[in-house]
């Protein structure tokens, strides 16, 4: 949020690079972030490849921008989308910007915006090259989006059944455990509790792919409930304020037996 004004967001879509079938779900997304304000669509819109996206550009009310190829091999549809987006940058109209794609190339304009101080969300398939990930401020994968349906939602604790593949790939995961354990103990206080919110920040900044349910579970809380590394609470930190999730390693407390 910027103040107490809900961010203005420009999406800018790559309809080369991304499937119309995500793009309900994909808007719903960012509507959590904000309001998108700018929802613009580049292509050849000329050629057959594009004619899936007709219904959603009407559906969605996103704006067509026509770019034709100029030469074969060269992508003259990258150069039409980051010249618009430094132009909207330079308009100074928007907090953020939402870049739908899994194009490496853009990559700089990812990190040119942030450089401006407004925030970039990015989105595009699991294949997306790492660099183009890290210069976003946080970067969702279109495949959580299309597998929502599968996930078991749980307000509490265990989101995913013990059988779901991507639960126990959660609890096998060395890599996942360690990032975790690391965000909780940075955000920890004296007595290793940490608030699960700043805990999730914090994977955000580090991992800006960082997304839970990646593995299976459509909240932190969720992911982080479902672990033996981790034991939970409910704490008020203010007094007449809502509890907040809390959290410890469980290798910070003396009675626990974990590793």
């Amino acid at each position: 949020m910027v103040g107490d004004t809900i961010p203005k967001l420009a999406v800018l879509i790559d309809a080369d690079n991304a499937r119309p079938s995500v793009v309900d779900r994909l808007l719903s997304e960012i509507a959590k972030y904000g309001t998108a304000h700018a929802k613009r669509a580049y292509g050849d819109w000329t050629t057959t490849y594009l004619n899936g996206w007709k219904d959603e550009l009407l559906k969605q009310s996103i704006q067509p921008i026509q770019q034709f190829a100029y030469t074969h091999g060269k992508n003259a549809t990258d150069s039409a989308m980051i010249i618009d987006a430094m132009d909207l940058l330079y308009s100074n109209r928007y907090d953020g910007f939402c870049l739908v794609s899994s194009d490496s190339d853009f990559t700089r304009l990812a990190a040119r915006i942030r450089e401006s101080g407004l925030i970039v969300y990015g989105s595009g398939e699991s294949h997306t090259p790492k660099p183009f990930v890290a210069a976003c401020s946080k970067f969702v994968y279109t495949e959580n989006l299309v597998h929502l349906d599968k996930l078991v939602p749980h307000a509490d604790s265990v989101a995913v059944p013990e059988r779901h593949s991507s639960a126990l790939q959660a609890h096998k995961d060395d890599d996942l455990a360690g990032r975790l354990r690391t965000a909780v103990e940075a955000a920890s206080d004296d007595d290793g509790w940490a608030r699960l919110s700043q805990v999730g920040l914090l994977l955000t900044k580090k991992h800006p792919d960082f997304d839970s349910r990646t593995y299976g579970y459509h909240k932190l809380s969720d992911l982080i409930g479902s672990s033996s590394f981790f034991e939970t609470t409910r704490r008020s930190f203010r007094k007449g304020s809502p509890a907040e999730i809390t959290v410890r390693d469980k290798r910070r407390n003396p009675k626990s037996s974990a590793n």
